[in-house]
């Protein structure tokens, strides 16, 4: 276990991540239990956007989430295109009672891809799994399309909190591992780049190749 001084316990990452998907699936329900544990019997549809920060933990690192919630009615797409600007990350929520929630999933993808960048950390979210009655999507249906479209893919129920945290720190710790591959192959690189502070390089070649004379301290090479 990694130990964190105080100095570095300040906010390490900020990650825009964006909920879409049709009206009344369960995002805000999905955001507010996951940002403040509560849920909302009655709640209404979202009107335009608002979000929610929430800290997480993740290797050691502070990570502020930052989770926009997106009006999924249709007279809204346009205002709320411009949210999606930035995002790393998305919760693509269906109803799983609902059967033509799921079936608008390719619209969000294509509306998400638009306007996000291509390598957007993706997670499907089938919500209400506690409708277990009412189902109209199968499990394995929703898998398959996941791993068609290279999405994470969990079923949640905002209502129990079954899976809530658990999608949403899915695509975090995500963000965050492809985040570090990029810093380490950064790092990497610069190693290459650096000079070679005199030392000298061997590249291994034909047997019989001599090798090249070093230069003489202070002097110039000779030819």
């Amino acid at each position: 276990m990694a130990f964190v001084s105080e100095d570095e316990k300040t906010e390490d990452y900020l990650f825009k991540i964006v909920l879409v998907g049709d009206s009344a699936v369960g995002k805000s329900n999905l955001l507010a239990r996951f940002a403040r544990n509560e849920f909302y019997p009655n709640s209404k549809s979202t009107i335009g956007v608002e979000f929610q920060t929430q800290k997480l933990d993740i290797n050691g690192k502070e990570v502020k989430a930052q989770i926009w919630d997106t009006a999924g009615q249709e007279r809204f797409r346009a205002v709320t295109s411009a949210y999606y600007r930035g995002a790393v990350g998305a919760l693509l929520v269906y109803d799983i009672s609902r059967r033509q929630t799921f079936e608008s999933i390719g619209r969000w993808l294509n509306e998400l891809q638009t306007h996000c960048d291509m390598n957007v950390v993706t997670i499907l979210v089938g919500n209400k799994s506690d409708l277990k009655d009412a189902r109209e999507v199968s499990t394995s249906e929703a898998k398959d399309l996941a791993e068609a479209q290279g999405l994470f893919f969990m079923e949640t129920s905002a209502l129990d909190s079954s899976n809530v945290a658990a999608a949403f720190q899915t695509v975090v710790q995500e963000i965050y591992n492809i985040l570090s591959r990029k810093v380490m192959m950064s790092h990497e690189s610069k190693k290459q780049d650096a000079p070679l502070d005199g030392k000298t390089v061997v590249l291994q070649g034909e047997e019989n190749q001599q090798p090249e004379t070093q230069a003489k301290p202070g002097g110039c090479c000779s030819s």
